[in-house]
């Protein structure tokens, strides 16, 4: 007997298909895995059999996934002729599960930034005050710019197999981002004592006090679960940008800001006072291992 795979429509609204590309950048067998435990019914730029009007003659939909922010304004984007707002009302009135797959998605992201059409935002901004009757659980922001597509993947069999998920107050799962993105980060003992990176891309430093990281306040498990099962951003020397953020994306954002050469954000779950006095003790300190590279060009040249 031929087991009920879960129906999958996944609607493009206006996204830079970030979000399409970390998928397919998934983990092999696990992306195998998803493809053998779901039906992919529909998706703009991978299914070919479908059509957006087969979508819209579905009488339900298991998983609506959402890439991209949504605009009521047709003068601006539109889908094959269809207002996006109504497309996406339309398409969630038979979902059973809705997820906001990007930070553009759960809310509004870069394309908010656009002056000119002031009605586009995030999902949750036009759907969480209706009343969606087959709904089976409250909208679910996967936030990132792009997200990491194992959370995709966790969150759609966590569903499958457990029909609920426990979400934060941003409507985030709480198991991916209970946590920090600098929880697992290989430049945390930089961190502790306040020993700064000189530039991008080295191994060295923590980029937290020049470089305008968001590790240290930003929820994201990007550390401890790996981009393509092997880096991060912080590990190849590059700052967290706070992707998952709702204020993202910010001015700036490769620069620590500062008042009086102290940062105006500290991180979360510490008062500035403390923060400072921890900073200024650990400065007083100067620990040659840290100071020092940890491979020196000469060893590649004599090696």
């Amino acid at each position: 007997m031929t087991r009920h795979k879960p129906k999958i429509v996944w609607l493009q609204a206006i996204t830079c298909n970030g979000n399409t590309h970390s998928l397919l950048s998934s983990n092999s067998s696990r992306f195998e895995l998803f493809l053998n435990s779901f039906d992919l019914f529909y998706h703009p730029s991978l299914t070919t059999d479908t059509s957006l009007d087969d979508v819209i003659n579905l009488k339900n939909i298991d998983f609506l996934l959402i890439e991209g922010a949504i605009t009521s304004n047709s003068d601006y984007f539109t889908i094959s002729g269809n207002n996006v707002l109504d497309l996406l009302i339309k398409l969630a009135n038979k979902a059973s599960y809705i997820i906001s797959v990007g930070s553009c998605a759960s809310f509004g992201g870069v394309h908010s930034k656009f002056e000119e059409d002031i009605t586009i935002k995030g999902v949750p901004n036009y759907l969480n005050d209706l009343q969606l009757e087959n709904l089976k659980q409250k909208i679910i922001n996967l936030t990132g710019c792009p997200v990491h597509p194992e959370w995709i993947l966790q969150t759609l069999f966590t569903l499958k197999n457990n029909k609920k998920i426990l979400l934060d107050d941003k409507q985030r799962p709480k198991e991916i981002y209970y946590g920090l993105a600098h929880h697992g980060c290989t430049r945390n003992e930089y961190f502790e004592w306040k020993v700064e990176a000189k530039s991008f891309g080295l191994k060295e430093g923590c980029l937290f006090y020049e470089q305008g990281c968001r590790g240290p306040m930003t929820h994201s498990n990007c550390n401890r679960v790996l981009w393509n099962d092997v880096n991060t951003k912080t590990r190849a020397g590059m700052p967290c940008i706070g992707c998952t953020e709702f204020d993202f994306p910010r001015e700036n954002m490769l620069e620590t800001k500062k008042n009086i050469g102290i940062p105006t954000q500290v991180p979360l779950g510490i008062n500035k006072r403390a923060y400072l006095t921890i900073t200024g003790v650990a400065k007083t300190f100067k620990i040659d291992r840290l100071n020092n590279k940890l491979i020196n060009k000469e060893e590649y040249e004599n090696s």
